[in-house]
């Protein structure tokens, strides 16, 4: 293409928002303690999501570490804190000592389409400023997470096939606005790379990690799927799957209050579930301890149960 003619209409979406995204995305550099990594460190990314110097990052990134430093694009560094982190979620909140670039603004995820335009920005192994693009290949997908002995599943996980590579980690995922949909979270495979979501959820989960450092999450001890509901009660509520128990723990919440495996959650504090995020949304500090109304249709009938959900506690 000839040097006088304009940039194609999908390399100025890109071109545009590495401008835009590139100075506010900080290349991470954090002490051996925090996890493995070249050279005593490990590598990752964090991108700027206030004034007053709060990046958001990925939990795995800063590991057990309290702090480290943060390389910005336009060559200067800062030394950071690490605020809270939630392994969870695999997100974490990390604030700079000195001053940060503007920060980026956070978009709505669960907006996203399949094969919509996404662009990744981060420091892959260590190399800072780096930006690939691609599209959405899929939403939905769950990520297992691990915080000693509990397990929890992050859901609505975005996948891409913008390259992603060790040190992508905690970067952005942007869409074309260069609105930051994602925090980049790990590489599944050749060509599959995820992110966290930014949405409600993760959103009440950055305000509980800035404001207390840590998420307190309610626990009710069982374990779902969706599934189908039958026909009448897909015309009664006007959808199509509830949440199937397929598993309940002894002595749990859940178990106290009467929840049976094979029971079908229809609702839960008034609220629809189809998906294991509609359970999960409402497991915060709020819901500890109080009761929570759930509906579920067991025999062919519909049963209400009451469930006082207990507080996770990670081992």
């Amino acid at each position: 293409m000839p040097a006088d003619l304009p940039l194609d209409a999908y390399s100025q979406i890109v071109s545009g928002v590495a401008a835009e995204l590139t100075p506010k995305v900080a290349s991470l550099r954090v002490p051996a303690a925090g996890g493995r990594g070249r050279g005593g460190e490990s590598l990752g990314s964090a991108v700027v999501f206030t004034g007053d110097g709060f990046l958001l990052t990925n939990a795995h990134v800063v590991g057990r570490s309290q702090g480290g430093t943060a390389l910005f694009a336009d060559g200067t560094s800062a030394s950071f804190s690490v605020v809270g982190a939630d392994p969870l979620s695999d997100l974490a909140v990390v604030r700079a000592a000195g001053s940060t670039p503007p920060p980026a603004e956070l978009g709505e995820a669960d907006q996203l389409v399949v094969g919509q335009l996404v662009v990744a920005v981060g420091s892959p192994l260590g190399l800072a400023g780096s930006v690939t693009a691609g599209v959405v290949s899929a939403v939905g997908r769950s990520l297992p997470t691990r915080s000693g002995a509990a397990a929890r599943l992050v859901e609505d996980v975005i996948q891409t096939d913008a390259a992603l590579n060790p040190g992508n980690s905690g970067g952005a995922l942007a869409d074309a606005h260069s609105r930051v949909v994602g925090i980049n979270t790990a590489v599944a495979g050749i060509g599959l790379g995820l992110a966290v979501p930014v949405n409600a959820t993760t959103r009440r989960i950055i305000s509980a990690l800035m404001q207390h450092g840590r998420v307190r999450r309610a626990y009710l001890g069982l374990v779902s799927a969706p599934a189908p509901l039958p026909l009448p009660l897909q015309e009664r509520f006007g959808r199509a799957s509830g949440l199937r128990v397929v598993e309940v723990v002894a002595g749990g919440p859940a178990d106290r209050a009467g929840l049976r495996t094979g029971d079908l959650l229809v609702s839960a504090a008034g609220q629809p579930v189809q998906k294991a995020q509609d359970l999960q949304r409402l497991m915060f500090d709020d819901a500890i301890g109080r009761p929570l109304a759930i509906t579920v249709m067991r025999n062919g009938a519909l049963v209400d149960v009451i469930a006082q959900p207990s507080e996770l506690v990670a081992a």
